[in-house]
């Protein structure tokens, strides 16, 4: 029997928009891949970056990063502050010499459960293709969470 890489993503996801369209892809039965956890956070603008380090560091070889359109936010701005926060945290991974191509961030509102579906059978077949995630080593996640 042939052994074969199933990549761990974890998907971080906006309550109101992401986590309702991951919903309506079950309950529309639309088929995709089951090697993505959900967390559900009120907005995406809450989501503390250091989750995402902690995850890669606990053996998640791949992130998803959800939430609500722009200007289409419940909180009215967290989806920019959301974003904002993105691009600071890509820019460090890349510094750090990460593969970004293992963390996305996405735009899903509630009535896109095909587009969920997508996004999650994308990012399976991209990661699947990478293998398996160097992980995190303990003192990099220390010295990325450290002040000064």
């Amino acid at each position: 029997m042939e052994n074969t890489f199933e990549p761990k993503i974890v998907a971080y996801v906006c309550n109101w928009c992401t986590y309702a369209g991951a919903d309506l892809t079950g309950t529309s039965r639309i088929k995709y891949a089951a090697n993505v956890r959900i967390v559900r956070f009120p907005c995406t603008g809450r989501i503390d970056y250091n989750l995402l380090l902690k995850a890669l560091a606990l053996g998640a070889d791949g992130i998803i990063v959800s939430g609500c359109h722009p200007n289409d936010c419940h909180y009215t701005s967290g989806n920019f502050h959301a974003r904002r926060r993105w691009i600071v945290f890509k820019q460090m991974m890349e510094y750090m010499g990460y593969d970004m191509r293992r963390v996305k961030f996405s735009w899903v509102s509630a009535a896109e459960g095909a587009k969920w579906a997508d996004i999650v059978n994308t990012t399976v077949r991209e990661i699947r293709e990478l293998g398996p995630a160097q992980r995190i080593q303990n003192e990099e996640f220390r010295m990325m969470n450290s002040e000064g």
